[in-house]
């Protein structure tokens, strides 16, 4: 069961009228570390969510190891989705203590690591008696990233934990991550808005767009099929001939144009008069999903 594969296919997920999530395929392998990357409103919070049996959905099916996920207790305990916590519950403010999420997670997640959770209550001078309405987003993003850790789980998601964090504090967490995922080799899985800071730690990369998964794979590979060419709005057109062109800005005669195409594909344009450059993980995404607004 630790070397199980994760996997949807044929997800469909509606809320009213809004279709979030279409026929939807996602393969997740054992032992990588995963960004998933969306615009607000994609559908990564419901598809993280139906992933760990936390949401239903109107069809499809989600799998680990060959298991269905929902209401399999066996399956759910190899699955952590850590999430923000709320500052407020139904009816008021979260009047919960720091000390009865963590409980929680214990009686829930069965490869808990108390005295690793210790040691993060500690880095992160969180104080376990303090209530969650009391904390700052930054405290709370923090119990976030302590549970997701402390837990040991197979597989291991987090969504958006560094959202709330500063710049020092999100180091700090990508550095955790990486010394753990070299411990125990587990899966993550992070969604996150703030892409090329992350782009270091992703191995594979899920560009999820108007309810599907239109790219996947690894982030090195991925990168290296997009560049930009730009110079004399003429020579540029010319070059771009016959590549697939995504997207073009033109100031005055200059031009330029972001292009997905192979090395041999852009020899041409290498003995052109115009300049070529690579785009990095959070320009691919512009250029794939910088549309109108995802509805």
């Amino acid at each position: 069961m630790n070397a199980a594969v994760l996997q949807a296919a044929g997800l469909n997920k509606s809320y009213g009228k809004n279709h979030v999530l279409r026929d939807l395929d996602v393969t997740v392998e054992p032992g990588k570390i995963y960004g998933l990357i969306g615009r607000n409103g994609a559908g990564k919070t419901t598809l993280l969510g139906i992933l760990t049996g936390q949401n239903t959905h109107e069809s499809g099916s989600v799998t680990y190891g060959g298991q269905p996920v929902w209401e399999n207790q066996t399956v759910l305990g190899e699955l952590c989705f850590s999430r923000e916590l709320s500052e407020t519950l139904v009816g008021g403010r979260n009047s919960l203590k720091v000390a009865h999420y963590l409980n929680a997670a214990s009686l829930f997640l069965p490869h808990w690591d108390r005295d690793y959770a210790q040691r993060l209550l500690e880095e992160f001078s969180l104080d376990p008696g303090k209530r969650i309405y009391a904390l700052s987003k930054g405290q709370r993003s923090m119990v976030t990233v302590l549970i997701g850790l402390a837990s040991r789980a197979p597989v291991t998601i987090l969504d958006e934990p560094a959202a709330g964090l500063d710049v020092v504090m999100r180091e700090r967490f990508y550095q955790l991550l990486l010394e753990d995922f070299g411990e125990t080799g587990r899966t993550f899985l992070l969604s996150t808005h703030i892409i090329e800071e992350a782009a270091a730690v992703f191995e594979d990369v899920l560009f999820l767009d108007r309810g599907k998964i239109i790219e996947q794979g690894p982030a090195e590979d991925l990168v290296a099929q997009f560049h930009t060419i730009s110079g004399r709005a003429d020579e540029v057109d010319r070059v771009c001939r016959g590549l697939e062109v995504l997207s073009t800005e033109t100031l005055g005669r200059h031009k330029t144009a972001a292009v997905r195409c192979g090395e041999e594909a852009l020899s041409p344009a290498r003995a052109a008069d115009v300049d070529i450059a690579p785009m990095n993980l959070q320009k691919v995404f512009v250029a794939l999903c910088g549309h109108e607004p995802a509805r």
